[in-house]
Order: C-alpha cells, then structure tokens, then sequence
C-alpha cells in the first residue's frame, strides 16, 4: 500500500546543496506554484533581479527568507559567490522580475557555473510570457521559435525579419513598447501587409489585451496611441506555407519529384540545394522532403 503521507513528507524535503531556479508571477500574484512558495519559505538565501520587485511577492505570501540581488550588471561576481555559498551546503533560490529565470532575463551564468561544480539544479515551472500569449494567440502552436527581444537597431531588426520571411513555424519575440510601432511597420514592409500577427500585452495583468490581425491592420490600431506595458508580438506562418501545408497534394511523392526538378531548372540549383529551397517552401523539414523524394524514385 502506497504511503502517501510518506511521500509528501519526503516530497516537501529540500535539497542541500542545490540551485533552485524558481519561476514567479508575470503579473497575477496569484500565478505562483505551491510548490514554488513552499521552496522559497525553505531555501536559504534567494538571489533577485530586483530585490524591491522580489519583496512584493514575498510579502504576499508570508515569506521571510533573505534576499539577495542577481543581475545583468553584478551576475559575474554573485554568481560565483552563490555557487561558493551553495557548496558550503546553502539551498540556493533565484528567481527573477517575471516568469522563468534565464529566460530573456539574468541566470544563465549561475546555472552554468553551478552545474560545473556538481551543485544540482532543480528547476521549478511556472509562467512565462511566451508560452501564455502563445496558447491564446490563435497561431499555429504545433512548431514554433522564440528569440527574446527584437534587435533596438532598425537594421538588425529588418535582417532578423529576412531571415524569418519564409518560416515555417510561428515566430515569438518580446519588444519594447516604444518601439513596437516601428516594429510593426518592419514587419509589413518586410514580410507583407497580410502576415497574421499578434500582439499580446500585459499578459494575466489587469489591462491584459490580444490584437490579432493582418500586420497592417494589426499596426494601424497600435499606431494610434500610446503603448503602455509588456509586450509579446507573435507572427504567423507566410501564407504560401499554410497554404501548402494544409493543401493534401502538396506533400504527395509526385509533386515532391516534379516540384524539385522544376527548382533545379529555373534556379539553376543542384539537388541538395534545391531540396532545401523546397523544404522552405512547403513548410516541412529537409529530412522529411529527402524522405519524399527518396519513396517517390522507382524501385
């Protein structure tokens, strides 16, 4: 007979030493693990982006573990100095602002630092941005890529979006509020008026807002105000990609055949190459059109 309370008991046991990578609110208080309050209540010491931001939440719930502030600007000593503190047999808890540690925010290097002086990691889930604003955007879910925050340079952000122009999968960013007019007018000049886009704002926040639509009319209604909060722009499959993928002849054998050989005239491609340019096309993987191509050819 399973001994549950035995279970939960050994469960609600923290490690010593260990780094905890703790996930918190990204706006609700209430988007908070118990598990996640419990090891903050338990750890040590909890190292912050923001020790101010951080004690908001800890007063919340009644929690009175010593804080310690980790950040871009400190992360090179501190890390060290964790890992040091870890290593005499402190449970180590760190968290940053909003959602996952090391997640377009500080934490990387502790991580890494730790794991190569054998202090175990235990990462403990909860919101991210990203994926939230995912789940509810309408977009395609089944294959996606998020990149943080957009390039601030004008140039370094169109050549981002080049090279995203024929994707086959949903493309996430975070963006400034500032600039995400900017952006957005980018995105219509480089990937088209007619790219579905999304953007997402305050996500789980009192003000919480999805604007879902074509890239130029997606722009024309955050082109009139100011933009105020955080901000998850999302941006669709180009169309032909769809279209393909959800055209049943457009992954047959037959056409795979007759579509690379048309490519490999009119581009003058050999067939590695052309494979590649197909597989872009039709929005699969070039391993997947090479396993096409290969069922089609005559036994």
């Amino acid at each position: 007979m399973v001994d549950w309370r035995a279970m939960a008991a050994e469960q609600n046991e923290i490690a010593r030493p260990a780094l905890y990578v703790v996930a918190t609110p990204i706006g609700n208080l209430e988007d908070i693990t118990l598990r996640a309050v419990r090891v903050l209540k338990q750890t040590d010491v909890i190292a912050c982006e923001d020790t101010r931001q951080t004690q908001k939440l800890l007063n919340h719930y009644g929690i009175s573990t010593p804080t310690t502030s980790y950040h871009e600007h400190n992360e090179l000593t501190r890390a060290a100095e964790l890992v040091k503190q870890a290593e005499e047999g402190r449970a180590i808890a760190l968290v940053s602002d909003a959602g996952m540690p090391a997640i377009s925010d500080p934490g990387y290097r502790l991580v890494s630092l730790a794991i190569r002086h054998g202090i175990p990691v235990i990462p403990i889930p909860g919101a991210s941005a990203f994926v939230a604003a995912l789940a509810a955007s309408g977009l395609p879910t089944d294959s996606f890529r998020f990149s943080g925050f957009l390039p601030a340079k004008a140039g370094q952000r169109r050549e981002l979006l080049e090279e995203i122009r024929d994707s086959p999968r949903t493309q996430i960013f975070y963006e400034a509020p500032h600039r995400l007019a900017e952006t957005l007018r980018d995105v219509v000049e480089v990937l088209g008026p007619e790219r579905p886009v999304v953007v997402a704002r305050e996500v789980t926040k009192l003000h919480e807002e999805f604007i879902r639509g074509r890239a130029e009319d997606v722009l024309g209604r955050m082109g009139k105000s100011e933009v105020r909060g955080e901000i998850t722009l999302l941006i669709g499959k180009t169309e032909k990609i769809a279209a393909a993928a959800s055209t049943p002849s457009a992954s047959t054998s037959t056409s795979v055949r007759a579509r690379l050989a048309e490519i490999m005239r009119a581009q003058k491609l050999d067939e590695k190459a052309a494979l590649k340019v197909l597989a872009r096309e039709r929005g699969i993987s070039k391993s997947e059109a090479y396993r096409e191509l290969q069922r089609s050819k005559p036994r």
